[in-house]
């Protein structure tokens, strides 16, 4: 069912649109298939602050090699909220993964262990390298480098250096 919701947005998609916008598009149509808009989500573009608490929802190796500048590993399998006791209920949290799926599985549980001001970041670290934000290595330095998940994956980074 998902495969055939995909083909009648992406292939439209692909008619009509120029080629940066046509592939946009079709990311996020991937992404609406893949997620179910169970939390408040917040785009790349509209972050405004800077005392905000980012939570990576993706696994290690993924985030050794870069992350939004600030942000606590917290991981996706083996996530348990004692790893973020220490941050206060009501702080604006915001939670990211690759695309913004693992990420609002992680926002979910931390709705119900009560936090307050969670939001899923929505096209993940992919979507906010392409939007031109930064992210940093484990050192913190401005990279190039993001982690691409898989092949099938990675194609939706635009200009980026895809590790797997």
């Amino acid at each position: 069912m998902k495969s055939l919701a995909l083909t009648f947005f992406i292939l439209p998609s692909l008619l009509f649109y120029p080629q940066d916008d046509m592939k946009k598009k079709a990311f996020y149509a991937l992404i609406n298939s893949l997620i179910s808009h169970s939390v408040t989500e917040v785009k790349a573009d509209e972050i405004k602050k800077t005392d905000v608490v980012w939570l990576d929802a993706r696994a290690q190796e993924e985030y050794d090699i870069s992350r939004i500048a600030g942000a606590q590993f917290v991981g996706y399998d083996d996530f348990k909220i004692k790893s973020i006791k220490d941050i206060d209920k009501d702080a604006e949290i915001i939670v990211y993964c690759s695309i913004g799926y693992r990420s609002e599985k992680v926002a979910e549980k931390l709705e119900r262990a009560g936090y307050t001001n969670v939001k899923n970041l929505y096209g993940g670290i992919f979507d906010w390298y392409n939007s031109g934000q930064p992210v940093v290595d484990s050192l913190g330095n401005t990279t190039k480098k993001v982690h691409g998940y898989g092949r099938t994956w990675g194609v939706w980074l635009n200009d980026a250096e895809t590790v797997y």
